[in-house]
């Protein structure tokens, strides 16, 4: 009897038990654990993301995403685009077109005059300013704080000072002042920028980057 007992004795001293039958053994896949936490969040929309005005290129984008079992992953996409700071980044789950975009893409260009004296006329489209003039550019040049770019036009002529606003517009301001043999059109700038100067048949047109 005796022999029989300690058999018994040792067969369960040997067997393989859990000690935990409710959690999962080893080689299960891990689930994750349920909880009394309110984890409903509101369905993205649209959000947007603003630039700062030195921005120019947008390299890559990066997304944080959290998932079932509660853990931080990311996805990444490369791009290398040319953007405009002033336009935020929108983030959404939609697949509606923007058929104005469009229109406006595939339009000509239309130029709203935002400054005149009597020997030049200042035009703009988008970030493309165009002088009409016959006078010629002595000189051109970059200014910061605050950004501005200097036009020496050569004329010998007296002209008084002229100052014109546009506060909703990338060309901020224009001022206009005479010197000897030549007058200054000081054009500020709503941000940072750098510019190309290229000569047209009616003038110039400045485009910033």
């Amino acid at each position: 009897m005796i022999k029989v007992l300690f058999t018994t004795l040792l067969l369960l001293i040997t067997l393989d038990a859990r000690e935990n039958p409710f959690f999962p053994s080893d080689g299960e896949k891990d689930m994750p654990l349920t909880s009394n936490e309110d984890k409903t969040l509101p369905p993205l929309k649209r959000a947007a993301i603003s630039f700062p005005p030195q921005a120019r290129v947008l390299q890559k984008v990066t997304i944080e995403y959290k998932t079932l079992d509660g853990s931080v992953e990311s996805k990444s996409i490369e791009l290398q685009n040319s953007i405009d700071w002033h336009l935020p980044i929108f983030i959404s789950q939609s697949y509606a077109e923007n058929s104005n975009e469009q229109k406006s893409s595939s339009a000509e260009k239309e130029f709203e005059k935002i400054a005149s004296i009597k020997y030049a006329s200042f035009y703009t489209s988008d970030k493309e300013l165009k002088i009409i003039t016959t006078d010629k550019i002595l000189r051109n040049f970059l200014l910061v704080e605050p950004h501005r770019i200097v036009i020496d036009f050569k004329r010998d002529t007296s002209l008084k000072s002229y100052t014109k606003e546009n506060k909703k517009n990338v060309f901020t301001k224009i001022r206009i002042g005479n010197h000897s043999g030549y007058y200054r059109a000081v054009i500020e700038l709503d941000g940072l920028y750098t510019y190309t100067m290229e000569k047209i048949s009616d003038g110039y047109i400045l485009k910033l980057k």
